[in-house]
Formats: structure tokens, C-alpha cells, sequence
């Protein structure tokens, strides 16, 4: 089988994409799942097969999280397509991630918008080792179920943050992006979705990452992913964390 770039760059993204997920590398199988694509035959090798530069276009919500670190991400997929290939002739030289060039709706009015603060949300630049990738409302998840269980909670008419960011300033600097912060009756109730596919983390590196905001008397509720795999599921979850509101409430 001879592979050929111009005509099978999909099966080479995917299979990237499988192989970078399969390491945990959200921040790659982010890009490779969002990009459109273009090639370039730039040359022939020896054998007279072609040589490519590839080149990956992502949306601008996606990125703005990563492009301090862009060319590590183009040299990590560059040298995961450089693996695939070796047993085809074609040659990949060159990648490139920019952001896809896209007029919108109503660009220059969301634009001035932006200027004059009119739509700023509080999720600019989330962790780059757990990016984002899904949009709702104009707000960033991280997978199907956190939206399922955002737009149960807005059924509910509780106030609420998704995904907001938290600093704490001094010597010992630290940034955390809870997934929810719901406010009712005077609480502050944390809630992470633990368990799906873009939640890696240890229940210590969970815990570490919450201190913060458990040591200034924050509670803290863990809800599984599996929980929230539907619509009905997500409302139920959503009504037990603010049953879980209202006993704190109660206990002082």
C-alpha cells in the first residue's frame, strides 16, 4: 500500500490523533480533532516520491490556549506523522499550526463588543495540559458531560460559574479552573466532574489541585462523569448538589 499525502492526510491525522490520546495528550488530539488541513508537494526525494509541508488551521478559541507553546505542539505532531510514514515514500517536511482564518457573524460588532467588555467571560487561558475544546453559550468545556451538566444547572436557575479561573497571589502562586462554582443561600460549592475521558488526574492531583480553595473553607463535591450522560442524568446530579447546598446551609 502506498500512501499518499494529497489524498490520505485523514487517515494519518487520525491515527495521530489515537495515538496521541492514548498517551494522554489532550492538547494534541485537541488540535488534530479541530484542524482543517491543506498540503503542499515541495519537492521529490530520491526515489520520486513527493515531499510535503502539511498545514494545520484550528479554530481561534483553541488557538489562543496554546499558542505560547506552538511550536512544541508542531514538532510533537510533526515527529508522531514522521513515525506513521515510514513505511510509505512520501516524505512529511514541514508542519505548521495557525489559526483558521474565519470573517464570522457579525465579526466587527463581537469585535467592539470585546473592547468595550460587553461578553468577557472569566475563561481566557485554562490549562494548557487540559485544554478546552468544546463551546457552548460561548463558555469552554472539556467534554459532553460538563455540558450536560452546565445546561442543567442554567435549567435550574442557580447561580453559577463553569470553568472559572481562581489565583491566589504571593510566593506561592497558584492557578486552578475548578469545572463549577455554584453560589445559593451564602454557600460556595465547588463541583468536579471526575471520571471521563479528558480527566486524568489521580485523586491526589485532584485533591492537591482544590486545596486551595478547601483551606479558605470552600466545599468541595465530587460528581462521576458516568453520572451525567444524559440530559435526565445531568438534571438529577445537578439537583443533588443543590440539595447538598441547602444541608450546609442548614448544619451552621
Amino acid at each position: 500500500m502506498i500512501l499518499n499525502l494529497s489524498n490520505d492526510i485523514e487517515a494519518l491525522l487520525a491515527t495521530s490523533a489515537g495515538l496521541f490520546a492514548s498517551e494522554g495528550s489532550l492538547r494534541e488530539v485537541a488540535i488534530l480533532a479541530n484542524a482543517e488541513y491543506s498540503t503542499e508537494c515541495c519537492a521529490e526525494n530520491d526515489f520520486g516520491y513527493g515531499i510535503y509541508h502539511l498545514y494545520l488551521q484550528v479554530p481561534n478559541y483553541l488557538y489562543s490556549q496554546f499558542y505560547d507553546e506552538i511550536e512544541v505542539c508542531e514538532d510533537l505532531i510533526l515527529k508522531k506523522a514522521r513515525i506513521l510514514l515510514k513505511p510509505y515514500p512520501d516524505e512529511l517536511a514541514y508542519l505548521s499550526i495557525s489559526p483558521l482564518l474565519s470573517a464570522g457573524d457579525k465579526w466587527r460588532e463581537k469585535a467592539n463588543n470585546w473592547v468595550t467588555g460587553k461578553g468577557v467571560n472569566n475563561q481566557g487561558r485554562v490549562r494548557s495540559d487540559n485544554i478546552p475544546s468544546r463551546t457552548v453559550d460561548g463558555l469552554f468545556f472539556r467534554s459532553q458531560n460538563e455540558e450536560l451538566f452546565y445546561k442543567a444547572l442554567k435549567s435550574l436557575g442557580v447561580s453559577f460559574a463553569p470553568l472559572p479561573v481562581f489565583i491566589r497571589g504571593g510566593e506561592k502562586y497558584r492557578r486552578i479552573e475548578p469545572d463549577f462554582v455554584i453560589v445559593k443561600n451564602g454557600v460556595l460549592l465547588v463541583v468536579e466532574v471526575d471520571g471521563d475521558t479528558v480527566h486524568n488526574e489521580t485523586p491526589a492531583e485532584a485533591h492537591d489541585r482544590t486545596t486551595m480553595l478547601a483551606h479558605e473553607g470552600v466545599h468541595i463535591e465530587r460528581i462521576r462523569a458516568s453520572e451525567c450522560q444524559t440530559p435526565d442524568q445531568a438534571v438529577a446530579c445537578a439537583k443533588r448538589m443543590l440539595q447538598v447546598i441547602d444541608k450546609i446551609k442548614s448544619s451552621r
